[in-house]
């Protein structure tokens, strides 16, 4: 049997297309960060150490004789990023962002049984066997979200703010305070395969209830 995310954690991958409240546990990523804008070459180089790294996990796991226990096969988790922009940027924020300010933690999500001596075991195995220049860039993390507002966004990755937008009010009206202006998003769709028009991205920024 084979585990996949789409089916069994619906409430925290496949959200509908309007704002809902959720509490996010704590979970187990691969993370790296970096700072400059998305549509640079040197971008693709980040998210692409993270799926090496996560398909030598997999595969591993899956040609083991002795897996670790609750092992079960699975489908890769998505790629997700948590954004920002840097401080000299904030310092002179006027409503605009230049993407070339902006600052990113990108992670892949691994399953609870990958414990982080493993991690390390692969770290050191696609050094040997597929070597990159930002390997070493690369952590491995637990991170609890807590409180979240998400929502569905369909579309255009410069159309998020009409999202976030909806979003904010939501929380609004259901006393919740955002707690920054960073956030995550979730990428279902591969942006190298699908339409723009048709991008299908989960949004989400942490908040806590009003006291």
């Amino acid at each position: 049997m084979k585990y996949e995310w789409r089916k069994s954690e619906k409430a925290l991958y496949l959200p509908k297309a309007k704002p809902e409240k959720l509490k996010v546990p704590a979970l187990k990523f691969i993370t790296i960060t970096g700072e400059g804008n998305p549509n640079s070459s040197q971008f693709a180089e980040y998210i692409a150490v993270l799926y090496s790294l996560s398909y030598a996990i997999k595969m591993t796991l899956k040609k083991s004789k002795n897996p670790p226990e609750g092992y079960l096969d699975y489908t890769v988790y998505p790629l997700e990023g948590i954004w920002d922009i840097n401080e000299e940027a904030k310092e002179n924020f006027n409503s605009s962002i230049n993407k070339d300010d902006l600052v990113f933690n990108l992670m892949i999500r691994q399953p609870d049984f990958v414990t982080e001596a493993f991690y390390l075991e692969m770290h050191a195995l696609t050094h040997r066997k597929k070597p990159h220049a930002l390997l070493d860039k690369v952590k491995f993390e637990t991170i609890e979200e807590g409180l979240c507002v998400q929502m569905l966004h369909i579309g255009s990755y410069d159309k998020e703010d009409e999202t976030f937008s909806i979003m904010e009010t939501y929380a609004k009206e259901n006393e919740l305070i955002r707690l920054s202006k960073t956030h995550r998003e979730i990428y279902l769709s591969d942006f190298r395969k699908v339409p723009e028009e048709k991008l299908k991205t989960v949004l989400r920024f942490n908040v806590k209830q009003k006291s």
